[in-house]
């Protein structure tokens, strides 16, 4: 019997603000009128409490992007399960983050571009962002809503690592996301701009493991180190179709925010179908769940009930198949020719591709 998720991403809607170029959502994005209505959101809310789930992230795009949002947070405390919204801060008034935590949201988690204006606004590609997010960091604090601080890092922005740990103690942040960026998405046609070299990889990992010894019991920080420069690669997800589910705008289930990469799977739809027998039932949940799919070297490697072979979409990306050992492992046959691939990527100098955004072209230039 499937265990049930953990935790569910709710993809309200793609549209957003900021036009980051790390931004792991796809490619072709999910238009405004093919999104779920607020009924819609608040029956899988239903169904993913009496399924099992216990955590509930409110993301996009920008979930302030939609009007209802104080709604389905109001819908998500109706169905019992802790909601926390994942925001840019764009969007966001202090009456309106009066009235989620009336609504009943629990936690904010604010996204981090930079730790200047001119870093996290042109990373962000909206001029005023980074002001902004302060003051709307401020008025989180006040409320008294539990803050997470989301900083994703690459090569641009590693140097500025220290001081985004400062901001977190400053901003009274609860916890810290450090996340070297990971290449799905946008990020992907990026890579040239946003590889970090493998030093700067060492070096966050330093840094994260010493402020980590100076601030334990003030501030929890989470780390995703980079994934070509490591030798052995990520519980993606916790595993395949293992703990946790997303819900994409136009209502497709997912297993990860990447997984519609993989040729030959099919996403059932929560407009279609019940969640719990899509997460149960659809094929394509099943297709990596557990071990029983993998090849050698992950079929008699110790280590596959730990990181189940890696990510599915990164082998997929990297190697042309989604069943192959992700290429971040050292057990892979094609990881030393990632790692020289990798420092061809952080020595490039290219411009940043920019995540469509009103008002926005597609490319520009980099910070």
């Amino acid at each position: 019997m499937t265990r049930p998720p953990i935790a569910m991403l709710a993809e309200l809607t793609h549209r957003c603000p900021l036009a980051c170029p790390y931004c792991s959502n796809p490619l072709d994005l999910v238009r405004g009128a093919a999104e779920m209505g607020t009924e819609d959101w608040a029956r899988i809310f239903r169904e993913a409490a009496d399924l099992g789930v216990l955590q509930l992230h409110l993301s996009g795009g920008e979930p302030a992007a939609r009007r209802d949002l104080v709604d389905l947070a109001a819908a998500a405390r109706a169905a019992g399960l802790y909601t926390n919204l994942i925001t840019s801060g764009i969007g966001l008034t202090a009456a309106r983050l009066k009235a989620l935590d009336a609504a009943g949201l629990d936690h904010v988690q604010l996204s981090l571009q930079g730790t200047d204006a001119a870093m996290a606004d042109a990373i962000g590609g909206l001029e005023g962002a980074f002001a902004r997010k302060l003051e709307v960091a401020r008025q989180i604090g006040e409320i008294g809503f539990p803050l997470t601080l989301n900083a994703v890092l690459h090569r641009r922005n590693l140097h500025q690592l220290p001081r985004a740990i400062e901001m977190a103690l400053e901003l009274g942040a609860r916890r810290l996301e450090v996340a070297t960026v990971q290449f799905h998405g946008w990020a992907l046609r990026n890579r040239d701009a946003l590889m970090p070299s493998r030093g700067q990889a060492r070096e966050a990992g330093r840094i994260v493991a010493k402020a980590r010894a100076r601030l334990r019991g003030r501030l929890v920080i989470d780390y995703v180190p980079a994934d070509y420069h490591g030798d052995y690669p990520k519980r993606c997800m916790g595993g395949w179709g293992s703990t946790g589910l997303n819900v994409a705008p136009d209502g497709t289930v997912l297993p990860c925010h990447a997984a519609q990469t993989i040729p030959g799977l099919e996403f059932w739809s929560t407009r279609k179908e019940p969640l719990a027998r899509i997460w149960a039932e659809n094929p394509a949940f099943n297709a990596y769940r557990g071990t029983e799919w993998m090849a050698e070297p992950c079929r008699s490697c110790e280590r596959k009930t730990k990181d189940f072979g890696g990510c599915r979409c990164q082998a997929m990306a990297l190697a042309g198949d989604a069943g192959a050992t992700d290429p971040t492992c050292v057990k892979s046959p094609l990881h030393a020719d990632l790692a020289a691939r990798a420092e061809a990527h952080a020595a490039a100098d290219a411009a940043f591709v920019f995540r469509p955004a009103p008002g926005r072209e597609t490319a520009g230039q980099g910070a």
